[in-house]
């Protein structure tokens, strides 16, 4: 199939051999099908590939979403030989059987099916895309089908069971507990759980109870999506599984918790090492469960794929190349401010450098770093940190976070006394990070002496490339937004329309939005006769700063966000 396309293709003039060539490199290092990679490449449209084959074959073409498939339909062909051979059974008529396939010139898989379900087989052809969507709406996708299976085995199970489960939390004992964490369907409906979340690129699953209710969500790309309601049954086996897995006391549900999971899986063929960061609060009708899930394959450490615009990344690479001074990331909760962090220690962890790190807590693992993580109760906190790792002799220190006027002065005066700092704050642009370190009590000479540049970031959604469109806007709105009266007139509004790739939300992925603020001398100035952050902002404007705003109107110019996501997230 990959020669055949491939050369029905060239022969067509739809592509080009160089093309075949690329897209053929681009199979061989992340797999999939060869036409699945042309069309992730932009050098065809799926529906092009389609009418070929159609053409090509002799069977129709059709579109999967025009279609409502019965479920005793779904039931003729088992979920492992869909997802093998990326078929779906879309309809039976009499002793027919027709079945939307990639490659209705496969016979092996027809002659599969034919045997398996004594129907004759009639093949049609449908895009990849569309099929996957299908396989993943009325088969669940692998992960989905465990999840069909666990459910079928609860229903079987005895009311005798069930009010074991339902009995009054504080009457169940820790054994108890620790034995619904073990029952099998649990783990399995687990299990699947996480497999989903990976599939899927979420980067939370959230486990919540209710009083009559259950619920599974997953946080993909920046919003929650519900993905699942267990029977209440299992709620207690569900959480306590989690609790065993992250080494938590199952029988202490009164106080949050924090833990840790760390797990190799096997996901679409391909073995992956996954931390998951647990933690748990008591809620009026259980703990609640959030696991943040750390991908270290999916931690970017390039700064030119971060979202900088050129001439923004030109003065963060300037300042993290400088041996002294402070350098602050800002921005709320979920901006990506870690990835930015360790970026830009992946640039600097060279063997004569030694780095520190003190984090609360320790997302991913850097070799060659030594990161220490912050334990309260026991009194390690950044300042005491901090303190320490002035007498380790380091050349960078990298602090989680400033959220005090102890820890911030420690940092001021490393940054001071021949050390290189990096931190975060919680604030809305660069310019205010100024005024709260004053306020945090931080005399303005030492901030405007030690920091030597301060960057704001917010994460917006990319464009669904697959099913991007351009849609009409008026003029004067965009003026109104922040574009010039020449870049109203030329620049192209585009928008996602909703696709299987996407899950029709119309976006896929997400990049930063980048606002960096270099100390000049003249801002210095200002610092230290005490200029407010509307003031600030204004002459870093003036000497070239690159706001927020502006940051998401040129992505919106090049093709990359939607205009509502930069509206939603920064203000002119």
């Amino acid at each position: 199939m990959t020669e055949k396309i491939g050369e029905m293709l060239i022969k067509s003039g739809m592509i080009s051999q160089e093309q075949l060539q690329e897209a053929l490199r681009l199979q061989k290092t992340q797999g999939g099908r060869l036409g699945f990679n042309l069309v992730k490449l932009g050098f065809v449209k799926e529906e092009d590939i389609t009418s070929l084959l159609s053409e090509q074959y002799g069977v129709p073409a059709i579109h999967l979403e025009h279609f409502d498939i019965e479920e005793d339909v779904i039931k003729l062909i088992p979920s492992e030989l869909a997802q093998k051979h990326l078929l779906i059974p879309i309809e039976r008529t009499g002793s027919t059987l027709t079945v939307a396939m990639v490659d209705p010139s496969y016979m092996a898989a027809i002659d599969q099916i034919r045997f398996m379900t004594s129907y004759n087989v009639e093949p049609v052809v449908a895009a990849e895309a569309s099929i996957r969507a299908a396989i993943e709406k009325y088969y669940g996708g692998s992960s989905a089908m465990q999840l069909k299976d666990v459910m079928d085995e609860i229903e079987k199970v005895d009311e005798s069971a069930e009010l074991e489960i339902e009995t009054d939390e504080e009457e169940l004992s820790e054994q108890a507990l620790a034995q619904a964490g073990k029952d099998a369907p649990v783990i399995r409906l687990v299990n699947a759980v996480f497999t989903d979340a990976i599939k899927k690129g979420a980067s939370d699953i959230h486990i919540e109870p209710y009083e009559k209710d259950f619920r599974i969500r997953f946080r993909i790309d920046g919003l929650l999506y519900e993905q699942l309601r267990p029977p209440m049954k299992m709620r207690d086996g569900i959480i306590s599984r989690v609790k065993i897995m992250a080494k938590l006391d199952i029988a202490e549900k009164r106080v949050p918790q924090d833990g840790r999971i760390k797990t190799i899986m096997r996901v679409e063929g391909k073995v992956k090492e996954m931390d998951y960061r647990v933690s748990t609060v008591p809620t009026l009708w259980g703990e609640k469960v959030v696991l943040r899930l750390l991908d270290k394959e999916g931690l970017k450490l390039d700064l030119t794929k971060l979202g900088f615009e050129p001439e923004s990344l030109e003065k963060f690479q300037r300042a993290i190349g400088r041996p002294t001074g402070m350098i602050l990331i800002t921005g709320p909760t979920g901006s990506g401010k870690t990835n930015t962090l360790y970026s830009a220690i992946g640039q600097l962890n060279k063997p004569d450098k030694h780095i520190l790190t003190a984090e609360d807590p320790v997302e991913f693992s850097i070799s060659g770093c030594n990161q220490v993580q912050m334990k309260e109760e026991i009194g390690l906190t950044f300042a005491s940190a901090l303190r320490a790792f002035l007498r380790q002799d380091p050349n960078i220190i990298l602090v989680g976070e400033i959220r005090d006027f102890e820890t911030a002065e420690i940092a001021i005066k490393a940054a001071l006394t021949g050390h290189l700092v990096m931190s975060t704050l919680h604030t809305n642009d660069a310019p205010s990070s100024i005024s709260r370190l004053v306020n945090m009590g931080i005399e303005p000479f030492l901030v405007g002496t030690a920091v030597q540049l301060i960057q704001a970031q917010r994460l917006v959604r990319r464009i669904c490339q697959n099913c991007k469109e351009e849609i009409p806007y008026p003029k004067k709105a965009l003026i109104d937004i922040g574009f010039t009266e020449e870049e109203a007139e030329e620049v192209k509004i585009l928008k996602g329309k909703g696709c299987q790739i996407c899950n029709g939300t119309g976006c896929k992925g997400r990049i930063a939005l980048m606002e960096v603020l270099e100390m000049s001398e003249s801002i210095r100035e200002m610092v230290l006769t005490g200029a407010n952050a509307l003031d600030l902002k204004k002459k870093a404007i003036e000497e070239g700063m690159i706001t927020l705003r502006r940051s998401g109107l040129i992505k919106i110019k090049n093709g990359m966000v939607p205009l509502e996501e930069v509206l939603r997230e920064t203000v002119l």
